[in-house]
Protein backbone atom coordinates (compact mmCIF):
# COMPACT_ATOMS: atom_id res chain seq x y z
CA UNK A 1 0.00 0.00 0.00
CA UNK A 2 1.30 3.62 -0.91
CA UNK A 3 2.36 5.96 1.74
CA UNK A 4 2.53 8.97 -0.38
CA UNK A 5 1.52 10.50 -3.55
CA UNK A 6 4.16 12.89 -5.05
CA UNK A 7 3.47 15.10 -7.99
CA UNK A 8 5.88 17.71 -10.07
CA UNK A 9 4.42 21.17 -9.80
CA UNK A 10 7.11 22.76 -12.35
CA UNK A 11 9.99 24.66 -11.84
CA UNK A 12 11.67 22.30 -9.52
CA UNK A 13 8.82 22.18 -6.86
CA UNK A 14 6.62 19.17 -5.57
CA UNK A 15 3.43 18.78 -3.93
CA UNK A 16 3.80 15.25 -1.49
CA UNK A 17 0.26 13.71 -0.06
CA UNK A 18 0.54 11.75 2.85
CA UNK A 19 -2.04 9.11 1.66
CA UNK A 20 -3.56 8.17 5.01
CA UNK A 21 -4.30 11.73 5.94
CA UNK A 22 -4.30 14.10 3.13
CA UNK A 23 -1.43 16.52 4.58
CA UNK A 24 0.33 17.87 2.33
CA UNK A 25 3.96 18.66 1.72
CA UNK A 26 5.56 21.43 -0.98
CA UNK A 27 9.36 21.19 -1.46
CA UNK A 28 11.37 23.64 -3.70
CA UNK A 29 14.76 23.46 -5.03
CA UNK A 30 17.38 24.96 -2.98
CA UNK A 31 18.78 28.22 -3.98
CA UNK A 32 22.23 26.81 -4.36
CA UNK A 33 20.72 23.67 -6.49
CA UNK A 34 19.03 26.14 -8.95
CA UNK A 35 15.84 26.78 -7.01
CA UNK A 36 13.76 29.52 -5.27
CA UNK A 37 14.14 28.07 -1.79
CA UNK A 38 10.62 28.71 -0.95
CA UNK A 39 9.92 25.55 0.81
CA UNK A 40 11.91 22.67 2.14
CA UNK A 41 14.19 20.89 0.23
CA UNK A 42 14.07 16.80 0.17
CA UNK A 43 17.18 17.18 1.78
CA UNK A 44 15.93 19.43 3.80
CA UNK A 45 12.98 16.83 4.94
CA UNK A 46 15.93 14.26 5.38
CA UNK A 47 17.65 15.85 7.70
CA UNK A 48 14.81 17.07 9.43
CA UNK A 49 13.28 13.62 9.56
CA UNK A 50 16.17 12.76 11.56
CA UNK A 51 15.10 15.10 14.60
CA UNK A 52 11.57 14.32 14.11
CA UNK A 53 11.94 10.76 14.31
CA UNK A 54 14.35 11.08 17.35
CA UNK A 55 11.71 13.14 19.08
CA UNK A 56 8.79 10.47 18.42
CA UNK A 57 11.24 7.25 19.22
CA UNK A 58 12.00 9.37 22.49
CA UNK A 59 8.14 9.89 23.44
CA UNK A 60 7.60 6.06 22.78
CA UNK A 61 10.28 5.31 25.09
CA UNK A 62 8.75 8.01 27.51
CA UNK A 63 5.72 6.56 27.30
CA UNK A 64 6.45 2.98 27.64
CA UNK A 65 8.41 3.53 30.64
CA UNK A 66 6.28 6.32 32.54
CA UNK A 67 8.28 8.77 32.21
CA UNK A 68 7.08 12.51 31.99
CA UNK A 69 8.30 13.98 28.42
CA UNK A 70 7.28 17.35 28.22
CA UNK A 71 9.45 19.38 26.39
CA UNK A 72 11.98 18.90 23.38
CA UNK A 73 13.25 21.63 20.49
CA UNK A 74 15.72 21.18 17.96
CA UNK A 75 17.32 22.30 15.61
CA UNK A 76 19.51 21.06 12.49
CA UNK A 77 22.45 21.48 10.75
CA UNK A 78 22.63 20.00 7.03
CA UNK A 79 26.04 19.84 5.58
CA UNK A 80 26.07 18.81 1.49
CA UNK A 81 28.89 17.43 -0.59
CA UNK A 82 29.75 17.36 -4.13
CA UNK A 83 30.92 14.92 -6.63
CA UNK A 84 27.62 13.15 -6.60
CA UNK A 85 26.13 16.14 -4.53
CA UNK A 86 24.19 14.26 -1.40
CA UNK A 87 24.44 15.04 2.25
CA UNK A 88 27.61 14.56 4.05
CA UNK A 89 26.55 15.80 7.49
CA UNK A 90 23.47 16.53 9.66
CA UNK A 91 24.34 18.05 13.12
CA UNK A 92 21.16 17.37 15.92
CA UNK A 93 21.28 20.27 18.44
CA UNK A 94 18.33 18.86 20.76
CA UNK A 95 17.23 20.61 23.76
CA UNK A 96 15.81 18.54 26.79
CA UNK A 97 15.77 21.21 29.41
CA UNK A 98 12.43 21.39 31.60
CA UNK A 99 11.55 17.16 31.99
CA UNK A 100 13.59 17.37 35.44
CA UNK A 101 15.21 13.73 34.40
CA UNK A 102 17.84 12.51 36.36
CA UNK A 103 21.18 11.41 34.59
CA UNK A 104 20.08 7.99 34.01
CA UNK A 105 16.94 8.50 32.75
CA UNK A 106 18.20 11.40 30.55
CA UNK A 107 21.10 8.94 29.12
CA UNK A 108 18.47 6.19 28.45
CA UNK A 109 15.70 8.64 26.58
CA UNK A 110 19.07 9.93 24.51
CA UNK A 111 20.18 6.71 23.99
CA UNK A 112 16.77 5.76 22.34
CA UNK A 113 16.30 8.56 20.50
CA UNK A 114 19.73 8.07 18.98
CA UNK A 115 18.54 4.43 18.00
CA UNK A 116 15.93 5.51 15.80
CA UNK A 117 15.55 4.23 12.45
CA UNK A 118 16.12 7.30 10.65
CA UNK A 119 19.08 7.75 12.62
CA UNK A 120 20.06 3.49 11.54
CA UNK A 121 19.38 4.42 7.79
CA UNK A 122 21.68 6.96 7.39
CA UNK A 123 24.42 5.95 9.86
CA UNK A 124 27.13 4.88 7.80
CA UNK A 125 25.95 7.07 4.98
CA UNK A 126 25.89 10.24 6.56
CA UNK A 127 28.16 11.60 9.50
CA UNK A 128 25.27 11.90 12.24
CA UNK A 129 26.66 14.60 14.85
CA UNK A 130 24.52 14.85 18.59
CA UNK A 131 24.55 17.60 20.67
CA UNK A 132 22.20 17.39 23.55
CA UNK A 133 21.27 20.84 26.35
Amino acid sequence: MATARISYLGNLRTSCEHLASGTKIITDAPVDNHGKGEAFSPTDLVATSLASCMMTIMGIYCQEHDIPFTSCEASIEKHMAAGPRRISKVVVHMDLNGNDWDDLTQKKVIMAGRACPVAKTLEGNVELEFNFI
